[in-house]
């Protein structure tokens, strides 16, 4: 490799910056910088891509072909909106792409790319973000009005109670009056779980691995024949969180899991570091990727777009309640929660932003 073969221009090093996956080429049409973003959306290093023909790289594309062809041709940008390239590593992509010729010697191009299915992601995630605020809010406002007047039953049941100890026939009376207090404890308890996802955060740096090692010794105290697997990064950073929301969320996914499958078969809580994140429209330089994986039946089609929302439950006598608190509060820590189900496989997958990770743009 020639001296300027092995020369990246040190003025898209602001490239690094963006979300954005962008390549440079050259007049030969090989591989002259790629940012993180690229490195990440391409699942190859610079060292892999740098030097290398582009059709090497990303396999013979017309689409792409063609939109370099009119960018040259023209000297103006070109975007195609449908591009299907192959990574390195396997596996196709179906992206856009915005070809642009550059102001540097040789006639070099930026090639922006943008995953296709990310963007319709984002559309769908906000969308269903809105929804589900406006789910919440309304449960919400149920709650607050249902709390009074479940006190004023509780108050008066125990009035009653109070009033008939002097009939002979007290102790069956009573049982009635422990039915309407212990069924109003009950609501009443409901209602303030609708209301807590809302408390104030209480941040502080804490260690996910403590937090998950807790959540693993309850749920195997709890269900003794679910084996709880891990797969750790132990080369993560700290996080800034509060840590008795973070343990209720994961616990609340964990322990979903073990009920889906009724007390018996495998949990694997798996943790990795991601680059170049963007969550609640926040680009973060790193951020943590936690898993949650069981080997259950698999969440049913009818269920999987409405699984967070409150009282919501595919379980007989579950109150629809754990996974809306583990969504809540995993967005308080401007974190994002998917997940994915078939028979054999449930991952519940947890992004949240990691110390001193943050950036503008």
């Amino acid at each position: 490799m020639n001296a300027k073969q092995q020369h990246q221009p040190a003025h898209f090093a602001g490239l690094d910056l963006i979300s954005s996956a962008v390549m440079l080429v050259d007049a030969e049409l090989s591989i002259r910088y790629v940012n993180p973003a690229a490195e990440n959306l391409f699942a190859a290093s610079q060292r892999q891509l740098l030097g290398c023909p582009l059709a090497q790289r990303l396999g013979d594309s017309a689409a792409l072909a063609a939109a370099i062809d009119s960018a040259l041709k023209n000297n103006w940008s070109y975007t195609s909106h449908n591009v299907s390239v192959q990574r390195p590593a396997g596996g196709e992509l179906h992206l856009e792409c915005t070809v642009s010729p550059v102001d540097t010697s040789g006639g070099w191009l930026l090639l922006e790319f943008r995953p296709i299915d990310q963007q319709l992601r984002a559309v769908r995630e906000e969308r269903l973000l809105e929804q589900q605020e406006a789910n919440r809010e309304l449960i919400r406002n149920l709650a607050h009005e249902i709390k009074n007047p479940l006190g004023g039953i509780r108050g008066s049941a125990q009035l009653l109670e109070h009033e008939l100890r002097a009939l002979s026939n007290a102790a069956q009376l009573r049982e009635y009056t422990q039915v309407i207090i212990k069924e109003s404890d009950r609501l009443q308890d409901l209602m303030q779980r609708l209301l807590s996802s809302h408390r104030a955060m209480q941040p502080a740096l804490v260690n996910v691995h403590e937090i998950l090692e807790r959540v693993r010794r309850l749920i195997q105290a709890e269900y003794a024949e679910v084996r709880v697997s891990r797969d750790y990064d132990t080369s993560l950073p700290d996080l800034t969180g509060d840590r008795e929301q973070l343990i209720q969320a994961i616990l609340n996914i964990a322990r979903n899991a073990a009920q889906a499958m009724d007390g018996r078969g495998e949990i694997v809580m798996r943790t990795r570091a991601l680059r170049q994140v963007t969550l609640a429209k926040r680009r973060y330089r790193l951020a943590l990727e936690l898993q949650v994986i069981d080997n259950g039946p698999g969440i049913p089609d009818d269920m999987r777009d409405k699984i967070f929302y409150p009282l919501v439950s595919g379980r007989e006598g579950g109150s629809g309640l754990g996974l809306s608190l583990a969504q809540s509060f995993v967005h308080q820590h401007h974190g994002t929660i998917e997940v994915s189900s078939r028979p054999g496989r449930t991952s519940f997958t947890l992004l949240l932003p990691l110390v001193g990770a943050s950036k503008k743009g």
